[in-house]
């Protein structure tokens, strides 16, 4: 499997930066996926003297390990780490080599110190934007620390596995046949699965802000670059940092960047700022704000940061059509992100919910990969852009069903049905299907607020003012948990900037 020249060049950089000689420990057979796995190491090997192959007695055919020379390694893939993957391949290599991993010190401590020997393997498929985070973080785990192991699983080349542990949604984690993680997460997250929750100790010594963003995204990052540019005290905390934009594929209305991807866009969002002193706080989750002398934020690991002031940039997450069977069967054929699971139901009948642009472009790419894809859109019309409508119109395996309610998710241990409502003659109709993607736009990520004193709209949406004030003196919100208008990540990042503004005027008048 020849490389892509252009790539072939840019890993071949790469390669300089390898710090000893490596060795691809390979469990081969004769088929056709080990011959794959077989002439991608081989091309690798070729191109650098540093790199050998020896066979060696691995759990899967066809598996590889990479270990220094000489050397025992926790880090194992299972078929091809190409597509988002190869990045993953490559990271490996080199922090293997001797190279270390880009991360924070506190948790490279925290890895450090686990003691329980912990064998994690991660199912992927090549085409996921979201695999890659999670098979990373294992991966530096694995580096890191001897009593920790880790395979990538390539979905495509061990159907048969993917099809006995009924994974219908990735990165799937397992940690001793069992299921441990599903879906995107930070290292942050994971290891805070995997070590514990840091000390409430920790947050204690932090004292008082000045301003505590809560939120990770395009409105968090921005308010928080802007409030510590005016030199004061700021924090940070954030559930998943760089919020939903994470999930999104590609950017073209960023100006200034004709192109860009969610997690590029983010990386660099995240080094710019950290180029200011700003107390970033990964992978806590905000369970509740009041407001006294201070204002006080409740995490969910008991610890209470207090803050002069608040900016709150929780954003939004994929919304629910809350009808029967849709939580029940919640990865096990009910899943919101085409990219990533789309391959997963290749020759298999499924279901996109949702006319809008997102709803038709899913449909758009499922139409590729599935037997038969079928639109439900609850409205007469797709609200859809015509370009999108055109396209689908002209796929033979799409068929648009419009006016249509969504009553439930019907199957047994896994989905085998969709059951709707046509909304003009109230017949009830079934659909036999084995997936179903939700895409009918997102909710604010609220409900942690319901029984506080900040005022919501009844979209649940944080009402604030032009300056992004809330109801509550010093809680300030910004970006798409908010009540503006539209919802676009240059618009967030504006209400970021206007709410940390905002926030200094509030405290300079005090």
């Amino acid at each position: 499997m020849a490389l892509d020249a252009q790539i072939k060049g840019q890993f071949a950089q790469y390669l300089q930066l390898l710090e000893a000689d490596v060795v691809f420990q390979v469990q081969l057979g004769e088929d056709e996926s080990s011959q794959k796995v077989r002439d991608f190491l081989e091309e690798i090997a070729a191109m650098s003297d540093r790199i050998s192959i020896v066979p060696a007695s691995l759990s899967r055919t066809p598996s590889f390990k990479i270990a220094k020379v000489g050397q025992e390694s926790g880090v194992e893939f299972a078929g091809l780490p190409l597509g988002h993957e190869f990045t993953s391949f490559v990271m490996a290599l080199l922090q293997i080599s001797g190279r270390p991993p880009k991360i924070e010190d506190d948790l490279v401590k925290r890895i450090k110190a686990i003691q329980s020997p912990l064998h994690f393997e991660t199912y992927v498929s090549l085409s996921c934007h979201n695999c890659p985070d999670v098979v990373q973080a294992f991966n530096i785990m694995a580096v890191l620390n001897p009593n920790i192991t880790h395979t990538m699983v390539e979905g495509g080349m061990f159907q048969k596995e993917v099809e006995s542990k009924k994974i219908m949604a990735v990165p799937a984690v397992f940690h001793s046949d069992k299921l441990f993680h599903s879906g995107r997460a930070t290292i942050d997250e994971l290891v805070e699965m995997v070590a514990g929750p840091i000390s409430q100790d920790t947050f204690e010594e932090k004292g008082i802000f000045d301003v505590l963003v809560v939120g990770g995204g395009p409105s968090g990052n921005s308010a928080a670059i802007y409030a510590a540019r005016k030199g004061i005290k700021t924090g940070l905390i954030a559930e998943t940092f760089g919020g939903q934009v994470m999930e999104t594929v590609g950017i073209e209305n960023m100006i200034g960047t004709p192109y860009t991807e969610g997690p590029k866009l983010m990386a660099q969002v995240e080094a710019h700022t950290k180029e200011y002193p700003v107390d970033i706080m990964k992978a806590q989750k905000a369970k509740s704000i009041r407001r006294t002398d201070l204002i006080e934020v409740e995490l969910e690991n008991g610890a209470i940061l207090k803050t002069k002031t608040a900016i709150l940039s929780v954003g939004a997450k994929w919304r629910n059509i809350n009808v029967p069977g849709e939580n029940e069967f919640r990865n096990k054929g009910v899943t919101y992100c085409p990219h990533c699971d789309g391959p997963l139901f290749t020759g298999k009948d499924v279901a996109v919910i949702g006319g809008g642009n997102s709803g038709i472009e899913a449909a758009i790419d499922l139409a590729g990969l599935a037997k038969h894809v079928y639109v439900l859109e609850f409205l007469p019309e797709l609200k859809a852009d015509q370009v999108l409508q055109d396209r689908i119109a002209a796929l033979p395996n799409v068929t648009v069903l419009k006016n249509v309610a969504t009553k439930e998710i019907v199957g047994d241990e896994e989905v085998t049905g969709l059951v709707y409502i046509d909304r003009e003659s109230q017949e009830e109709q079934i659909i036999s299907l084995q997936g179903v993607f939700v895409q009918i736009g997102l909710v604010p990520n609220t409900e942690w607020l319901l029984d506080s004193d900040v005022a919501l709209n009844d979209r649940r949406e944080i009402i604030v003012d032009s300056h992004g004030a809330t109801n509550v003196s010093g809680i300030f919100a910004a970006g798409d948990c908010t009540n503006s208008v539209y919802k676009q990540i240059i618009i967030s990042m504006g209400s970021g900037a206007t709410a940390a503004l905002g926030a200094f005027d509030y405290l300079i008048r005090q």
